[in-house]
């Protein structure tokens, strides 16, 4: 089967390449025919004595390294929960994408340069109740940009939604 084009995973801060979320997308992104791979940005996120969040910079430079190496394979997406949708959005600066598929993204993140990101197709999924980022905080950087933006009654988990993820992020794949 040829593939269609080629998905990066991110997971998020102090999670992993198997978490439940990236896991289901990556089950998506087979399913519909695009190559995929789950980088693991652990060794990274224990790096404390760089900052609270880990080695931030080593986390964007290796997701960056990973971009650059998948363009021979098609299009690419990129996708990503919590920090791994910050790095993803910023990467797209870099790297040409297709889309985007991000999680409870941090639109701002303490010292951090606010979330920035390609004008590409871009779906947004960020739970309500959300105790990290607002959503008032997201929907308004998702509003100028007219990205699909799906709400759920969720926390910034957002594991309630699992399947509604999957399926969000499919649409996107299709749509592509």
């Amino acid at each position: 089967m040829s593939r269609r084009g080629h998905c990066i995973l991110s997971h998020g801060f102090e999670s992993g390449p198997d978490a439940t979320k990236v896991t289901a997308l990556a089950e998506v992104a087979e399913r519909l025919g695009w190559s995929h791979e789950r980088p693991d940005y652990t060794d990274l996120d224990a790096r404390h004595e760089v900052s609270r969040l880990g080695d931030v910079a080593a986390r964007l430079q290796r997701l960056l390294d990973l971009a650059d190496a998948a363009a021979t394979r098609g299009p690419l997406v990129l996708a990503g929960s919590s920090l791994g949708a910050w790095i993803s959005g910023r990467v797209s600066l870099q790297v040409p994408v297709a889309g985007l598929f991000l999680m409870a993204p941090p639109v701002r993140m303490g010292e951090a340069p606010p979330l920035e990101a390609a004008a590409v197709p871009t779906t947004v999924i960020h739970g309500w109740d959300d105790e990290l980022i607002t959503a008032a905080d997201v929907v308004a950087w998702a509003h100028p940009r007219r990205a699909r933006l799906l709400l759920v009654d969720d926390s910034h988990r957002l594991a309630a939604h699992v399947d509604a993820s999957a399926d969000a992020f499919a649409q996107l794949l299709s749509g592509l």
